[in-house]
């Protein structure tokens, strides 16, 4: 069966440094992944990489079977969905909730394309689904944070992706709205169906992975050091090594936590 991601001996070098080093990772379908590491460790370049901002050196990635660099970008872009605070700098104080959902649907920030009653039923949808549907109307400028993150979701989910990469998302929030973010990833990933994507939740908190997210990749200096169920990955060794400190990892009652 098709991966959903497929990336394959993936190397990105600056200068004469090497950021990322033979990078190999294979989501199928049904998976949702966490990626761990320190700072330093190559998240961002990897992201950057998968979401066309960075070419890769050598090496390279494939969704669905659409490989970049072989492939029309803006049709495997669209099978991609990312949700980043860095999207929030772009987005009008005035637009509403309803018009950033929509905005996903042309690939826009600040959208300018006219609005379909289709394009309101959709996002209106997608804005319930995020339980946000009571701040439909409601301005860019007078949301919190954590309905800011949820709102860029839906705006993802728009274009009805087949991978949904979440970039720290808890980044910024107070720990209220943090365990309230977190229990909606948790929803999220529980959902099935055809049209419901992979999810990665990109993080450097194991407390924000739930149940819900069946595999991690944990990477070390740019390169993987190791990849699979979170059974066989979440480990106290394996932790400890990639955050470069002695670590204990707890679970209790479905949470983690580190010491």
């Amino acid at each position: 069966m098709t991966a959903i991601l497929d990336v394959t001996d993936l190397r990105v070098n600056r200068g004469r440094a090497a950021i990322l080093r033979g990078i190999n990772w294979r989501i199928g379908r049904g998976e949702h992944w966490v990626v761990l590491g320190a700072n330093g460790s190559g998240k961002t370049t990897l992201l950057k990489a998968l979401t066309g901002y960075l070419s890769p050196t050598s090496g390279g990635f494939a969704v669905l079977g659409l490989r970049y660099g072989h492939c029309d970008w803006r049709e495997l872009k669209l099978k991609l969905g990312v949700v980043t605070s860095a999207f929030a700098l772009s987005i009008p104080p005035s637009e509403t909730a309803l018009e950033t959902v929509v905005s996903g649907k042309y690939a826009q920030l600040d959208l300018w394309h006219a609005v379909s009653a289709a394009d309101r039923a959709a996002a209106r949808r997608l804005l319930k689904t995020t339980g946000l549907l009571a701040l439909a109307d409601r301005e860019w400028a007078y949301l919190s944070q954590g309905e800011r993150q949820r709102v860029l979701i839906a705006r993802a989910l728009m274009a009805k992706p087949k991978l949904l990469i979440l970039d720290e998302p808890c980044a910024g929030l107070d720990p209220v709205a943090r365990a309230t973010f977190v229990r909606f990833l948790d929803r999220l990933a529980r959902r099935r169906g055809p049209r419901i994507p992979a999810l990665v939740l990109v993080t450097h908190h194991v407390e924000e992975i739930t149940p819900a997210f069946t595999h991690a990749l944990l990477l070390r200096e740019g390169r993987v050091h190791v990849a699979g169920p979170r059974a066989q990955t979440l480990t106290s060794r394996n932790l400890s090594a990639i955050f470069g400190a002695p670590l204990k990892l707890r679970r209790q009652h479905g949470q983690l936590s580190l010491r």
